[in-house]
């Protein structure tokens, strides 16, 4: 049976749901709910129990959280480092957290920012990828490109064989990013010879949504490249960190979207995970729904606001 491609999913649940947004699962467990925390002991067991009480408040966190912001919500973007320090039981709570993601009609993008050498990145591309491995397969990944071509090969072979999505490091959102990203080389910046790239490699996997399965992280704290970027990779979908905690806003991305309200997907973590003041009000849950359902309309706007310009 043929796959659709990711490109293809993804234009169909932004289209279905009217909803560019993506929420990143960080479970920072010191932030979260007392209900939950108190729930599974977090941080009270003795050492040997540590690991897997932490991964069960995290997947009961990520229970709630997912019934809250499916409806608004195209995707989730559970970061693996957060489930790593957790040992095996952290990994447990990972793979759980990608079945329930799906389970609600979410698409999943591990964010595990992979990059090694040809055969270290098989190996990668096949733990997070193809379904034959896990019933937890992601929908796509982000990935490291800087060693090049040879490193991202197994993972647009995953991509052909299993239609799954790539979202290529380009201009990231952190404050150092212009130190090595934005250094200039034969007349272009470092982040613009990797775009090349990211095009070069989306050339043979576009979808009947006119978009590539090989996309590219763009932040939004940088509006000046992201906007030049959108123009540089048109046909490629950008995924969009920096907006809510890291202080971009929702008008700050308009320029990704086209005519149509498709090509970017926006994360946003903290400001939708942890939106309430007390940690004890039994209805955190609400008021995480509320945070997504917010996101959901003012990008909405955002998206409005592109179409009449272009």
């Amino acid at each position: 049976m043929t796959v659709r491609p990711f490109s293809d999913r993804l234009a169909d649940a932004v289209h279905d749901k009217g909803s560019a947004l993506v929420v990143g699962l960080d479970p920072f467990i010191e932030r979260m709910p007392e209900a939950v925390r108190k729930s599974t002991d977090a941080g009270t067991s003795p050492r040997g129990d540590e690991r897997q009480r932490a991964a069960d408040t995290i997947a009961l966190f990520n229970e709630q959280v997912i019934e809250k912001i499916a409806p608004f919500a195209c995707a989730v973007k559970p970061q693996i480092a957060f489930y790593e320090e957790w040992g095996p039981a952290g990994i447990e709570a990972f793979e759980r957290t990608v079945v329930m993601a799906r389970d609600a009609g979410l698409l999943v993008i591990a964010d595990v920012k992979r990059g090694d050498i040809g055969s270290t990145a098989a190996a990668y591309a096949r733990a997070f990828l193809d379904p034959h491995r896990s019933a937890a397969a992601s929908d796509a990944v982000t990935l490291n490109p800087w060693l090049g071509t040879d490193s991202v090969a197994p993972f647009l072979q995953a991509a052909d064989d299993f239609g799954a999505g790539l979202f290529a490091l380009v201009r990231t959102s952190n404050p150092s990013a212009c130190e090595l990203q934005d250094l200039e080389a034969g007349g272009l910046k470092l982040h613009q010879h990797v775009a090349a790239l990211v095009r070069s490699w989306g050339e043979d996997r576009v979808g009947s949504s006119g978009y590539s399965s090989v996309g590219a992280v763009v932040g939004a704290t940088a509006p000046r490249e992201l906007q030049q970027l959108r123009h540089e990779l048109q046909g490629a979908w950008l995924l969009i960190p920096g907006v809510g905690a890291q202080g971009a806003t929702a008008m700050d991305v308009a320029p990704a979207f086209d005519k149509h309200g498709l090509g970017a997907v926006i994360n946003a973590s903290r400001s939708i995970l942890y939106p309430y003041s007390d940690p004890s009000d039994p209805k955190w849950a609400d008021a995480v729904g509320a945070a997504a359902q917010q996101l959901r309309d003012d990008l909405r706007e955002a998206s409005r606001a592109a179409a009449t310009q272009a």
